[in-house]
């Protein structure tokens, strides 16, 4: 499994997001501390994940997919460290 970061700019304020944010929960495992920023742990690629996120967005709506390797830094509470180091492997 890996982890993926998604980011998003979601511009539409009176759009419902409600389907983007249960597709996000959909991940075997996921962390949203940030606002706009998902931790989600999966099998599937950084394409896959947009494209089952894009329908569920705006077309002025932007978004960002990566995977997440090793190496990171932050100012984050502990228990998202936590998190990150059990599902960084």
């Amino acid at each position: 499994m890996k982890v993926l970061l998604v980011c998003y700019d979601l511009k539409a304020p009176h759009r419902n997001y409600a389907g983007l944010y249960k597709e996000l929960e959909k991940a075997w495992a996921w962390w949203h501390y940030l606002g706009s920023c998902w931790l989600i742990r999966t099998k599937l690629s950084p394409e896959q994940w947009f494209k089952n996120l894009s329908p569920h967005m705006d077309q002025n709506d932007f978004m960002l997919v990566i995977e997440v390797k090793r190496d990171y830094h932050g100012w984050l509470p502990k228990k998202a460290w936590k998190w990150i180091n059990e599902n960084l492997q």
